[in-house]
């Protein structure tokens, strides 16, 4: 259930804020300059959470399933490119700023392999339903 939940909160607010956040804050009428300090702002913090939570599901993939999962497994393959791309992002960000298009880039990757990463089942979980013994 912590899988889920961490997963929900960083795959869900990287698409929220790009597909929901910043196109309505242009429809309101907001200056375009406000909108990009909000939006490098809020980009910014959300990758750094998703970062934290990018490494709190890798270590519940390594408790359920192992230390060799993070190399052999789809997830775990999946949590390292993750994290690759939000140390990717801030790398850019801090030592290199007017590369703006390689930021996107990188937030272009962690946004898509968190979506691939929805669709691989939870760690330690078969997807049977428990049956009560009697």
């Amino acid at each position: 259930m912590i899988w889920q939940l961490t997963q929900m909160l960083w795959v869900g607010g990287i698409w929220l804020l790009h597909i929901g956040l910043l196109p309505v804050l242009g429809r309101v009428g907001l200056a375009p300059l406000l909108i990009d300090e909000i939006a490098g702002t809020l980009t910014a913090l959300l990758v750094g959470f998703s970062a934290a939570c990018v490494i709190f599901q890798a270590l519940v993939l390594v408790q359920a399933e192992g230390l060799a999962s993070l190399w052999r497994d789809i997830r775990g393959q999946l949590l390292l490119m993750s994290l690759y791309a939000c140390g990717m992002f801030f790398a850019v960000h801090l030592g290199w700023p007017d590369a703006s298009q390689w930021q996107v880039f990188s937030y272009l990757v962690l946004g898509f392999s968190g979506l691939v990463l929805v669709l691989q089942p939870v760690p330690g979980w078969s997807g049977r339903v428990c049956e009560a013994h009697p």
